[in-house]
């Protein structure tokens, strides 16, 4: 990622499908010569509740994967353990959003797999490494990567920042793909039935 240049950065931002909407953000400014660790390496730069996030969606996914295994009769019991899982994904987002730092809180403007754009008070060097915790409250998780600004515009009384993935693990960019495709099914959904009646 360092290696490649401006433009190709923003290429690779395009690649991904992006969506208008809203999340939680929370940025903070990593200083000039901050040594982004590697993907590898990201789950013990994290805050410890979304390590403890990131483990009970693991333990979720084996859980389930056993239970396929056993056949029709695991049906009804995969269901009330997706339900009881539901329940526990909501106190965990709770404990996440509770977590942000209001005075770097804002909001997206769209978010795809690739980066987001940012809603910000203040104008953000390109090329400015940017922590991020992302708040999915459909999808009832939270995200923890780095990014880097790709692009700095005006907008209105803000500014809308464009920020590039950097270090992001790959279940958390596939779980940004997936809430992204989710959003743009229900407003099709939305706007079918504002069509029909």
């Amino acid at each position: 990622m360092q290696n490649l240049t401006l433009e190709q950065k923003h290429q690779q931002f395009d690649e991904f499908f992006m969506i208008k909407h809203n999340i939680p953000v929370n940025m903070h400014l990593l200083e000039a010569g901050f040594l982004l660790p590697d993907v590898e390496d990201l789950h013990q730069h994290m805050p410890y509740e979304f390590q403890i996030a990131s483990e009970l969606s693991s333990i979720d996914t084996k859980a389930l994967r056993t239970l396929r295994r056993l056949g029709e009769h695991a049906v009804e019991l995969a269901d009330f353990l997706n339900h009881q899982s539901r329940k526990i994904d909501l106190m965990m987002s709770l404990i996440l959003q509770q977590h942000t730092k209001h005075e770097q809180s804002s909001l997206s403007v769209k978010f795809g797999g690739g980066g987001i754009v940012v809603d910000s008070e203040n104008p953000l060097e390109v090329g400015a490494a940017i922590e991020l915790k992302l708040f999915l409250r459909e999808e009832a998780s939270a995200i923890f990567c780095f990014a880097e600004v790709i692009a700095c515009k005006p907008a209105d009384d803000k500014y809308h920042v464009s920020l590039i993935f950097t270090r992001i693990r790959e279940v958390d960019q596939d779980l940004l793909v997936k809430a992204s495709l989710h959003l743009q099914a229900a407003n099709l959904r939305k706007r079918k039935t504002q069509k029909n009646s």
